[in-house]
């Protein structure tokens, strides 16, 4: 543990940049770093990583470098602007243990701007929140990380292991960002991803198939309905046994203990549907998109083949589709599960420094999304620990972050860097 003029230094350090790091965290939000978008954002990350004097790697992610790996998910959009951004410190002195702190810059779609109370890239605070679309996820987490290593800087050490600071990409659909630092060789002894948790500890996270259905149906005109086959109608009988499927699938929570406490947690989500063309014709085409989470315990495999068996057998009992089923297409996640385990040092250093912050003790969560932290934890020997503010509507409209709970998110990735590194003066 810090001693006590150490962690004060630091926690100081963080006080005093906390204006400028709001400010850093509004600019990045003026950024639509949307799916595909990401690039301006990243440039952003880059040239703040190098004006911290950390050694700055940018690159393009190319999928035929890592779709041979585990945990690759399938994708259906170019990569041509798909940059990852790594700041590296590199410790003249090993005196301690090396730290990966990641975060994305993607963001989901803001839906209406007129829905919103201020336009979603507009950031505004009130009452001691900061709105605005990725406010919350994540980029606030994403900021802290690089302020939380300002501030031991600012204090006036030096950490003595490398620190990777990583802005990735494609963690909203994919993850495919994070495995792209995998496959270029980061590696560290634990990893800290400050996705809004609430201040609490992610112990485990459900993972996401996403599957794009796609029905076939016969046109006819409006006025001989009967001689055709309604896609939509079609893709709605299939959508009603998926709900049946997910029913049956949080009927089975007892025998999940890390997600058994929970009311409902697995969620089948339709994101998106399109269909027909015409409203006096008989829609030969529907297609809809898919989300399904499953257990953090899941066999990921088995689970796929239970949502195309459920697909497969509800077409085969129409007679229209038994003729022509539907198609089923996996792009976007293909994400297993993920428990915390083996992470018994890095936790406790995160546990002592969240209570020395907060002044109380860190609570633990089951999550019922996924996040990058499989990665390193499936896939790379890392404990993964999701740590970060509280967030508000994060996907919806008026997404926001707690200030107050930013600024002690900062001071515990501060006070964890120093300790789990090691510091000497500068």
């Amino acid at each position: 543990m810090l001693d006590d003029a150490t962690a004060t230094r630091i926690r100081e350090a963080v006080d005093a940049g906390f204006e400028e790091q709001l400010a850093f965290t509004a600019d990045l939000v003026r950024f639509p770093s949307l799916r595909g978008q990401e690039h301006t954002a990243q440039d952003f990350m880059a040239r703040a990583y190098g004006a911290e004097g950390l050694d700055v790697d940018r690159w393009q992610v190319r999928v035929e470098d890592i779709q041979h790996l585990p945990g690759f998910s399938p994708v259906s959009i170019s990569y041509d602007n798909a940059y990852n951004v790594v700041g590296s410190h590199r410790a003249a002195v090993n005196g301690g243990r090396s730290l990966i702190l990641n975060g994305h810059i993607d963001v989901v779609p803001e839906g209406p701007h007129e829905m919103w109370n201020s336009p979603p890239y507009e950031p505004r605070t009130q009452g001691g929140w900061m709105y605005g679309r990725g406010a919350g996820d994540m980029k606030a987490g994403l900021v802290g990380c690089l302020y939380a290593y300002k501030a031991v800087r600012r204090a006036g050490f030096t950490p003595t292991a490398d620190i990777f600071l990583q802005s990735v990409i494609e963690e909203e659909c994919t993850g495919n960002g994070a495995l792209a630092c995998l496959a270029r060789g980061y590696r560290a002894d634990a990893a800290v991803i400050p996705e809004p948790s609430g201040e609490r500890l992610g112990k485990a996270q459900t993972g996401t198939i996403w599957i794009q259905v796609t029905v076939k149906g016969l046109p006819a005109h409006a006025a001989y309905s009967e001689r055709g086959f309604n896609a939509i109608k079609a893709a709605i009988r299939l959508i009603r046994a998926l709900e049946t499927l997910e029913a049956k699938w949080n009927a089975e929570k007892d025998r999940h203990r890390h997600h058994a406490h929970l009311p409902h947690p697995i969620n089948f989500n339709i994101g998106k549907i399109e269909g027909g063309d015409w409203p006096a014709s008989v829609p030969a085409r529907c297609t809809f998109d898919l989300r399904a989470a499953i257990y953090a315990d899941d066999d990921i495999k088995a689970r796929c083949a239970e949502l195309e068996a459920c697909i497969r057998e509800t077409a085969a009992g129409d007679e229209f589709m038994s003729n022509m089923p539907p198609e089923v297409v996996y792009h976007g996640f293909l994400a297993e599960g993920y428990i915390l385990e083996n992470a018994e040092e890095p936790t406790a250093v995160l546990e002592a420094y969240h209570k020395l912050v907060t002044g109380t003790d860190l609570e633990g969560r089951a999550g019922t999304g996924t996040t990058d932290a499989r990665f390193f934890g499936l896939y790379a020997d890392t404990p993964g620990l999701v740590y970060g503010p509280v967030a508000r509507d994060v996907h919806g409209f008026n997404e926001c972050v707690d200030l107050d709970s930013v600024r002690r998110v900062t001071q515990t990735i501060a006070l964890f860097i120093a300790d789990w590194c090691g510091v000497q003066e500068t």
